[in-house]
């Protein structure tokens, strides 16, 4: 029977183009399908043609947005076959109380590729099977020989010490670290415990897991952000699975329909979370769905913008560890990064390269007066965006895609390093600054003014360090330490070599400050008085030096470490991983620790929180592995930085202050 009049005589009938599907979903449709949770892939025979399916798609459809693989449940009855198509594979999976589940699974509709620019070129073939009752018949074997990416698969380096992709690592990653420690076994046990199965299959872990939590709100949960630490710590015992489930079914997801009072945001969005539901279809037969959050449920109902730009940096960790970059070239995963990108680097009003977001938007989901540019924003998107120069396949529909990177990169890198870093030199500069300058020699730019300086700055910053302040807009900067991401621009190096040093030696200097009894500090210093009534609308839950206003982070730990393994400071990591260690299982693995120094549990903080135990893990890993944690940071890019987007344009107003600053960027 010829492959193509089988597929569209079956029972199973999928919308006629691709693109129409993929506006269906967008445009508010309620229907969903009956998703797969098995590697079935479906591709097209040549990147000319689509499959020719028939308009008449049998979907399923639910009052709630669901992503949904059905289960039928039914005690009374023997395992049955109920396949809502030809593609679909039953798996039997035993429930508690006599119940019984039969999952079919369906084909991946994501699979079919939602983008109009395909990416693949006639050599690339996948298996396709088609399940017809008992047979399975093998329609059309391809084998992927397309490799073609930006930015190919070695790392820059940046001094010819760090950055290196050595393949005895992912041996050494695999089989070399030892878990030697009670704490570590236990840790490990946990975090196995809180893993979430959906068909049978690991697709995340919970945020927390505590036996004695009566009331779970959203921490039962699988978050995007509260996922990465857990991610890293199974790649780097060498399980990847959990990770790559969690990749694609994340990505299912991202088509979802998402609205707030009849208002739907752009495509690209990630959820921030997920859940694994059971719902009642028929009598005694029950549907196991996904649940996604895009912040229609959340606190003060903020998109999470980070969630899209951990997704992308998740996918590259789990190419460069594992190895395996076929997940990265699949037609459904390259889409899904492009419909990313599109969203964070649409035009818009604002005159500045980085992010411009609203209040509550990342890891700080609450009123804490960040809205604008914060820094942890944009060294995460700085970070997504060469992870994605690494990832996007090379062709003619994403050439202009790359150029817009690439422009990108290099205006945001110069706006980060001339205008957030402070340090003593710096601020000296701005106590002298003069206002109302309107020219377009301004050395005021953003025009601040020097009464902002806060007292207790003066004082802070050591003579040999600075760092990134948090926040910058016209007549206002926000001179907090905020530590995610001051740790994600040495990563990413979004700083200068001096400028990550600094950094660090900054941390080191005021290690009481930001380390204490616990590390880290979210952010330092906390707002109080006047000042916190104000910013965060006097939140009951971020009172000063508690959660996000000043709490200490253990989960930031893992990060710390990977920024103090590139930079060669290891004795730094350990002496942090040392003071984690005392406390985390003795006081059950809080989320965070209150007061100056990190001494208490959080009033509020939850019990055995999975990014707590996960980040611990991850950092042991990485210091007893530095070579396979150098896989997932960034080396300083020198070519990137010769370009300079001003000199593109043909205007006589571009006038372009690189040139006077080109000694520090490249220092």
């Amino acid at each position: 029977m010829n492959a193509m009049n089988f597929i569209i005589n079956s029972t199973m009938k999928l919308p006629s183009t691709l693109l129409n599907l993929r506006n269906a979903l967008f445009l508010g449709s309620r229907h969903r399908f009956n998703l797969p949770c098995c590697e079935d892939k479906l591709f097209y025979k040549s990147k000319a043609s689509l499959l020719n399916f028939s308009k008449n798609s049998q979907f399923h459809a639910y009052p709630s947005r669901f992503v949904g693989f059905q289960r039928v449940i039914n005690n009374a009855q023997k395992f049955n076959c109920l396949p809502s198509s030809v593609f679909a594979r039953p798996r039997a999976v035993p429930m508690p109380n006599g119940f019984s589940v039969q999952a079919v699974v369906a084909s991946k509709v994501r699979d079919l590729s939602t983008s109009v620019e395909t990416g693949i070129n006639d050599k690339n073939f996948e298996r396709i099977h088609v399940q017809n009752g008992i047979n399975v018949k093998t329609l059309v074997e391809r084998i992927d020989t397309d490799k073609n990416l930006v930015g190919g698969e070695n790392p820059l380096t940046e001094d010819g010490n760090n950055v290196k992709n050595i393949g005895e690592g992912l041996g050494n990653g695999k089989n070399g670290v030892s878990i030697d420690s009670a704490i570590e076994k236990e840790a490990w046990d946990l975090l196995r415990d809180s893993v979430v199965s959906y068909c049978g299959f690991p697709v995340g872990t919970v945020a927390a897991n505590d036996p004695g939590d009566k009331q779970p709100l959203n921490y039962d949960q699988v978050f995007i952000r509260d996922f990465v630490p857990s991610a890293l710590a199974f790649l780097l015992k060498g399980e990847g699975e959990i990770v790559k489930n969690f990749l694609l079914h994340t990505l299912q997801l991202q088509s979802w329909e998402k609205t707030v009072d009849c208002y739907s945001p752009g495509q690209g969005l990630m959820p921030a979370s997920f859940k694994v539901r059971t719902v009642p279809i028929d009598d005694n037969k029950f549907e196991e769905v996904l649940d996604p959050d895009f912040g229609e449920s959340a606190i003060g109902r903020v998109a999470p913008v980070d969630s899209g730009l951990w997704w992308i940096i998740l996918l590259r960790a789990y190419g460069k560890i594992t190895g395996d970059y076929s997940l990265q070239e699949r037609v459904d995963v390259q889409t899904g990064m492009k419909l990313i990108l599109n969203l964070c680097l649409a035009d818009g009003f604002d005159m500045f390269p980085s992010l411009l977001v609203t209040d509550g938007s990342c890891m700080i989901d609450r009123r804490m007066g960040i809205h604008g540019h914060p820094l942890e924003i944009q060294a995460l998107f700085y970070a997504a965006l060469r992870s994605s120069r690494e990832i996007l396949s090379v062709n003619e529909g994403s050439k202009n895609l790359v150029r817009t990177i690439n422009n990108r990169l290099n205006a945001l890198s110069f706006h980060i390093r001339e205008y957030y870093w402070v340090d003593m030199k710096k601020i000296n500069e701005i106590y002298r600054y003069k206002t109302e300058e309107y020219s377009m020699d301004a050395t005021n730019k953003f025009n601040i003014y020097p009464e902002q300086i806060p007292s207790w700055l003066m004082d802070w910053v050591p003579e040999e360090g600075g760092y990134l302040i948090g926040n910058l807009q016209p007549a206002h900067m926000d001179f907090r330490f905020f530590t995610l991401g001051n740790l994600w621009s040495i990563v990413s190096s979004l700083g200068t070599p001096k400028q990550n040093e600094g950094i660090l030696n900054l941390i080191e200097s005021k290690w009481d400050d930001i380390v204490g009894h616990m590390p880290l500090k979210i952010c330092y210093p906390a707002v109080e008085n006047e000042e916190w009534r104000i910013i965060t609308g006097s939140d009951p839950k971020n009172t000063p030096w508690s959660y996000h206003n000043g709490g200490s982070w253990p989960t930031l730990l893992w990060q710390f470490t990977l920024a103090c393994v590139k930079m060669g400071r290891l004795e730094l990591a350990q002496k942090a991983i040392a003071l984690a260690e005392k406390r985390l299982s003795r006081d059950h693995w809080p989320e965070y620790y209150d007061t100056r120094s990190g001494k208490f549990i959080g009033k509020q903080s939850r019990l055995y929180q999975t990014w707590t135990i996960a980040g611990f893990l991850t950092s042991k890993m990485m210091v007893e592995n530095p070579e396979m944690s150098s896989l997932l940071f960034w080396g300083e890019d020198y070519e990137l930085l010769e370009i300079c987007v001003c000199a593109l344009s043909k205007s006589g107003r571009v006038k372009c202050s690189r040139g006077a600053a080109k000694s520090q960027i490249l220092v």
